[in-house]
């Protein structure tokens, strides 16, 4: 009989085989149950799903306003993917270039002195030069002196490039003028310095001055030349020296004038330091003194004073080239064309504040005016990390990375 009465409390069961687990019968282990936990990939969909239903959702109510917020972030993508983009090549560029630089046949020239063309020389006779009946001109630069403007550009550039050993000097202007055939103006002021003797300085600068025949305004002069450089060089010009010129009056026709040139030497990576120099020059030309004052490595474009304005702030600006590096060396027009000059000049600047690149209405089409051949231009091809550049046509500066902003 059992000892337990009706009611009593039970016994304490025995467990045959451990609760909380699996058994092993052949080794007496227990095996801990592993609990499943929600499949990350169906709470992933599932979210989609909500997600998606909220957006069909707002669609419905406001068509307009989601495909507004779609396109945004489309856009935004792209161009978060271009900048990323153009800052990889770039870093491939750079460290491919140390040894790639033998390739290029001017690999060793750092800087870029740029002389503008303004018109071509057409005489068979080379002692034509300072005769304005030798050039083909535009209707407002028919004024007794003009053509000896041409020569003070052509001598002020070789000049520059002759006080540094590595600077390349660029006559740039394509085939602008129907009546001269296909000459460039680029060519016409190389062949003038050739007739000059490089006006003294033939084995230093002769072998390092080349052209590019292509520009057609004066924005296309700056870019160009850039380009240029780099399809010679193999880089694009980093040392700049900036130079403040302060010029006097002409009294009686005869310079009176001084100008107090301040060279800023910056050295930058090849030094390893960032080194400032300060240099003080006075030029006189009444006593006929040599233009001192530029020195050390430079990139300067060389064309009439009176467009300083033009150069200087809105083509350096709409390639976000940096102010400190940027140098020009203005030359004066002749006196009998001056006023005339600057009301043109006025205009132009003008036109290229509401149209930078000059791509649109009236320069994009005096651009074409003075492309009577139709010659293709090559670039970017030279120049291919900044290829952004030559397709940009707003009004603010191009928003992309660029190798002299880095």
């Amino acid at each position: 009989m059992s000892n337990f009465s009706y009611g009593s409390p039970s016994p304490k069961s025995f467990n045959a085989y451990p609760r909380g687990g699996d058994f092993d019968l052949e080794s007496g282990a227990t095996l801990k149950r592993i609990r499943k936990s929600k499949s990350s990939q169906i709470y992933i969909v599932r979210m989609l799903k909500s997600v998606g239903n909220r957006i069909h959702h707002y669609y419905k109510l406001h068509p307009v306003i989601v495909l507004f917020i779609f396109l945004s972030i489309g856009v935004t993508l792209l161009m978060i993917l271009s900048v990323y983009e153009s800052h990889y090549r770039m870093a491939n560029y750079y460290g491919k270039l140390s040894v790639d630089s033998e390739a290029f046949p001017f690999a060793k020239l750092q800087n870029l002195v740029m002389v503008a063309g303004h018109s071509v020389y057409v005489s068979s006779s080379c002692e034509k030069v300072e005769k304005e009946d030798s050039w083909v001109l535009e209707s407002y630069q028919k004024h007794p002196g003009q053509a000896a403007t041409f020569i003070s550009h052509i001598k002020e550039g070789v000049e520059i490039a002759a006080m540094d050993d590595a600077a390349l000097l660029l006559f740039s202007g394509g085939e602008t003028r129907k009546n001269a055939g296909p000459r460039s103006e680029a060519q016409s002021y190389w062949a003038v310095a050739e007739s000059k003797g490089w006006f003294g300085n033939k084995e230093n600068v002769r072998s390092r001055a080349l052209t590019e025949e292509h520009a057609r305004d004066s924005f296309e002069n700056l870019l160009f030349s850039i380009c240029r450089f780099r399809e010679l060089t193999g880089k694009y010009p980093q040392n700049i020296t900036f130079i403040l010129i302060v010029v006097g009056d002409e009294r009686g026709g005869r310079p009176r004038s001084w100008i107090i040139s301040c060279a800023v030497l910056v050295l930058l990576e090849y030094s390893g330091a960032n080194t400032v120099q300060c240099f003080l020059a006075i030029h006189v030309w009444e006593s006929k003194l040599d233009f001192l004052g530029i020195i050390g490595r430079l990139a300067s474009v060389v064309s009439y004073d009176f467009k300083e304005r033009r150069f200087a702030n809105l083509h350096r600006s709409a390639i976000n080239f940096p102010k400190s590096r940027f140098f020009y060396a203005g030359t004066p027009a002749s006196m009998t064309s001056k006023e005339a000059a600057l009301k043109g000049e006025a205009l132009v600047r003008a036109q290229f504040q509401d149209d930078p690149f000059g791509c649109q209405g009236s320069l994009y089409r005096k651009k074409l005016g003075r492309d009577p051949f139709h010659r293709s231009i090559p670039y970017p091809n030279g120049c291919p990390e900044i290829a952004g550049l030559f397709r940009y046509c707003r009004t603010d500066p191009y928003p992309g990375f660029l190798p002299w902003t880095k």
